[in-house]
């Protein structure tokens, strides 16, 4: 399977298509038919009777349209160059643009599976034959290549969740044609980015690195949980063997995120939304990055600084000198009667990053409680700012906040 996003969603559609059309013949509709004519081997004329399964079809192609599944099956067909060679190759007229190629494509696609049938029950063998001659077509003359990643600290109750176009968390058992035995015995979950390549194109597995980057940035900020990438990734071209690479991030996952059904698309917005806004540069992504390295870190004394240089790349501008960390974060964070508590531990946080420098800090269960809490906060602002919650200029609504005290 080159597709995975592709087989889920016409899969999804074709079942759809199958329970309405059943539930068509059920209440009397009845599929046309033609006399054959069939020349035997002593030229003896022999007729049949052939269903016109394509007309059938045709009379219905609006019902069909606004089934939930239409939509995202032509999104899926959209994103793939070669529609025109598989409406070539059945011999059909090829439209100019392509979301008509797609309508065109889903519906001779829809006849190729339902091809000389009466009744409509979903039957998984004819989809997949229909299914393995699309992509031969669709996919003539590219490499497919494959990525995984284990997912440390999260569950997820489906088999899938398709991320977006190539993105996918999935349970390692159910990952196609299986992965690897070391991301087997590392993870229940893992992280799966597939590509499709022609001869020249960009490097798959740099697109992967970026995609896994952006994927775990958007998992610790979606869950308090602590999430984590494993340090090797495992790539694969075609049916080749499974190779391992360094992928350069790395952390310890603290509990485990599980993610309900009804949970997955919530997660899927999100991580697309993230994605999009996700900026380059500037104080954001430069806090960003600190946000990870502090989520990465085995030891909270250690990620402290992190969460701190964070936190004043976005809320103190002038140097931790001026002393305005606290109260701005508080302003942002607590509601009014819980703002001076707040500030206190957010100055506590501040002292203790000193005696953590000079080697004095005790160790303790507090400790790295007061260090949680700032990485919580760290969170909670991203998040916010990402999603467009808060506007990228916080400091500024920080001291609006202050002034109308």
């Amino acid at each position: 399977m080159r597709s995975h996003t592709l087989h889920a969603a016409l899969r999804r559609y074709v079942e759809e298509v199958a329970w309405t059309l059943a539930a068509d013949t059920a209440e009397g509709a009845e599929v046309p038919f033609e006399l054959v004519e069939e020349r035997g081997a002593r030229r003896t004329a022999l007729y049949c009777y052939r269903p016109l399964v394509d007309e059938f079809l045709r009379e219905r192609t609006d019902a069909l349209a606004r089934l939930e599944g239409y939509a995202p099956a032509l999104r899926a067909l959209t994103q793939h160059d070669g529609l025109a060679r598989y409406l070539k190759a059945a011999g059909e007229r090829v439209p100019r643009d392509q979301g008509s190629r797609a309508r065109e494509t889903l519906s001779l696609f829809l006849e190729r599976v339902f091809a000389d049938q009466t009744t409509f029950e979903f039957d998984a063998d004819r989809f997949d034959r229909a299914y393995r001659h699309l992509e031969e077509l669709l996919f003539a003359g590219r490499t497919h290549a494959a990525a995984i990643v284990p997912v440390l600290g999260l569950d997820i109750a489906s088999d899938e969740i398709v991320i977006s176009e190539g993105l996918t968390l999935t349970r390692v058992e159910a990952f196609p044609g299986g992965a690897p035995p070391e991301a087997q015995a590392e993870s229940d979950v893992v992280a799966a980015f597939r590509a499709e390549v022609e001869d020249g194109g960009p490097d798959p597995f740099a697109q992967a690195g970026r995609a896994f980057r952006r994927l775990i940035v958007a998992l610790r900020l979606y869950d308090e949980g602590g999430i984590a990438l494993g340090p090797v990734a495992w790539t694969r071209v075609d049916d080749g063997v499974w190779r391992a690479a360094t992928l350069g991030t790395g952390g310890l996952a603290q509990g485990l995120t599980l993610v309900e059904p009804e949970e997955e698309d919530e997660l899927r917005a999100f991580c697309n939304l993230v994605a999009r806004r996700t900026p380059r540069s500037g104080e954001l992504a430069w806090a960003l990055n600190r946000f990870g390295m502090a989520c990465e870190r085995s030891n909270p004394a250690d990620a402290l600084t992190d969460v701190l240089l964070a936190l004043r790349a976005l809320l103190e501008p002038e140097g931790p000198a001026s002393g305005r960390l606290a109260g701005r974060l508080a302003a942002l964070c607590a509601v009014p009667e819980e703002r001076a508590a707040l500030a206190e531990r957010a100055a506590q946080a501040v002292s203790l990053e000193r005696t953590i420098i000079a080697g004095t800090a005790p160790r303790s269960p507090e400790v790295d409680t007061l260090i949680g809490e700032m990485l919580g906060h760290l969170r909670a602002l991203l998040r916010d700012i990402l999603c467009g919650h808060l506007d990228a200029d916080v400091r500024s609504l920080a001291d609006r906040i202050l002034i109308e005290v």
